[in-house]
């Protein structure tokens, strides 16, 4: 049972896609139902397989056959709108989820990867990402950033005309096969939660087009440079409505066209949509759908996908998030001013957003008893707290659900995407280990190793263990 609580804006359209239309008999559709079921599964298996426990008492897990699925969705969503034979990359935003198997999964899958960095480039690469389905974007690329991926032709979307000129350069200096594009902001507007709008007045991403001159410049870059074959444009994710999404899209196909008209041939062959699909954090549904994004998108902007373009997305949290569950164990359960208050392992070292910002991002918490089965009982107003040294750090607050108790599990739900991946080391807490699961044919569930949870010799290691002495071998100035 999970405690009720409202998630961020998103389109409240009916879930029609046809693989899950025959639900559960209570209004769930299949394909979420049987979600739940493996997750209640893998919970218990945890703890029956000593994943969980009291001397492991928080763990990541991650859905396998739900990601399998999800990306599925994804493919199958936009295979129904193209034209057939029209090249269509769906690269997966790294940084929701940057572990190297994940990222092998999704290969497997057929998806992509796009990066933001250095280090997400290095992850996909270890997952044997080959370049053409790699795509770079970053506001804040290095020379160097830029020299490599040119060298291993990996597609670049430059995000402004700085960038472009370093872009100018290391074409003259060397040939590269890279796709190379330009980011554009068509400042369609904000979403519910601004720090995930991309498309605002003020954003830090891409040319900001209704910017004075600023269209002018864009369409004379690509007179100037046959090979900028690409145009990318995000509007945002989380908190961004499918109609706005739509908008952002539709403005860069306009740019697109009125570029190749002007030029008088088609230079521009590629449009980046980016991603941003909403994640529903609010219940078990899957809502909105990639199908019901692409039958908008077609709708709204049809000759997207006339075989005229090729398109790249870039879905990051909408293929992850319900596949991943944090399940810590209950330390101790007490009372404060009438309150009940779980204080479980699981706080703002696995989901920073949620502890700090809980109005954007809250999560919805399932109760599990001592031996992981799902709690039954009363729904009671509780807190559920981390271990972190400051009162703020509670994954839920106020949550109406049974009775949680020293030793019962909590499950913040829907965190398959920005949370456990991305370890804030407040009070110097431990990465938890992280583990995808499957149904093992027979009955039960088969876990796999994702990542090692972190030991205290290499938290010792991250903190300067090795140059412990280093600021007393300073000298101090000598005085005059």
């Amino acid at each position: 049972m999970t405690n009720d609580m409202t998630g961020d804006a998103v389109d409240n359209e009916a879930d029609s896609r046809a693989d899950i239309a025959v639900g559960d008999g209570f209004g769930m559709p299949a394909y979420d139902a049987d979600r739940v079921a493996r997750r209640d599964d893998a919970v218990r298996a945890a703890v029956e397989q000593g994943l969980l426990g009291p001397g492991s008492p928080i763990v990541g897990l991650l859905d396998v056959t739900g990601i399998r699925e999800s990306a599925a969705a994804l493919r199958a969503a936009f295979d129904a709108v193209v034209a057939p034979g029209t090249p269509v990359l769906h690269a997966f935003a790294v940084k929701a989820t940057p572990l190297v198997p994940v990222l092998r999964l999704l290969r497997e899958e057929g998806i992509g990867a796009e990066v933001a960095s250095p280090g997400e480039l290095a992850l996909a690469r270890a997952a044997g990402l080959h370049p053409e389905m790699t795509v770079l974007d970053s506001p804040a690329k290095t020379p160097a950033e830029l020299r490599e991926a040119l060298a291993l032709d990996i597609a670049v979307n430059a995000d402004n005309p700085q960038e472009l000129d370093r872009i100018d350069g290391l074409m003259k200096s060397a040939a590269s096969r890279s796709p190379l594009g330009i980011r554009v902001n068509p400042q369609v507007g904000g979403g519910s939660i601004e720090a995930t709008s991309t498309a605002t007045a003020t954003s830090k991403f891409g040319v900001a087009l209704r910017d004075e001159g600023a269209r002018e410049w864009v369409v004379r870059a690509y007179q100037d440079r046959p090979w900028l074959t690409r145009l990318h444009a995000h509007t945002g994710s989380q908190g961004i409505p499918l109609s706005l999404m739509a908008q952002g899209v539709a403005e860069a196909y306009a740019l697109a066209e009125e570029i190749n008209r002007r030029i008088g041939r088609r230079q521009i062959t590629t449009l980046d949509i980016g991603g941003g699909l909403p994640v529903n954090f609010a219940s078990d549904a899957t809502t909105p759908t990639y199908a019901q994004y692409a039958r908008l998108l077609s709708e709204a902007v049809p000759g997207l996908f006339d075989g005229r373009y090729g398109l790249v997305t870039e879905f990051g949290r909408s293929l992850l998030a319900k596949h991943g569950t944090v399940v810590a164990r209950v330390e101790y359960a007490k009372s404060a001013g009438g309150r009940p208050v779980a204080v479980t392992h699981a706080g703002v070292q696995v989901a920073t957003r949620t502890v700090y910002a809980p109005g954007s991002w809250p999560l919805r918490i399932a109760a599990y008893d001592g031996k992981a089965r799902p709690k039954e009982g009363p729904a009671v107003v509780q807190d559920v707290a981390g271990p972190a040294c400051f009162s703020g750090d509670l994954l839920a607050e106020g949550a109406a659900l049974p009775l949680l108790e020293q030793g019962d599990y909590a499950a913040a739900l829907d965190t398959g995407a920005y949370y456990f991946a991305h370890h804030y080391a407040y009070n110097s807490l431990a990465r938890p280990g992280i583990h995808g699961f499957a149904p093992d044919g027979a009955g039960g569930i088969a876990f796999a190793t994702v990542r090692e949870a972190q030991s205290l010799d290499e938290i010792v290691a991250e903190s300067g263990g090795a140059h412990t002495a280093s600021l007393t071998t300073l000298s101090a100035p000598k005085r005059r």
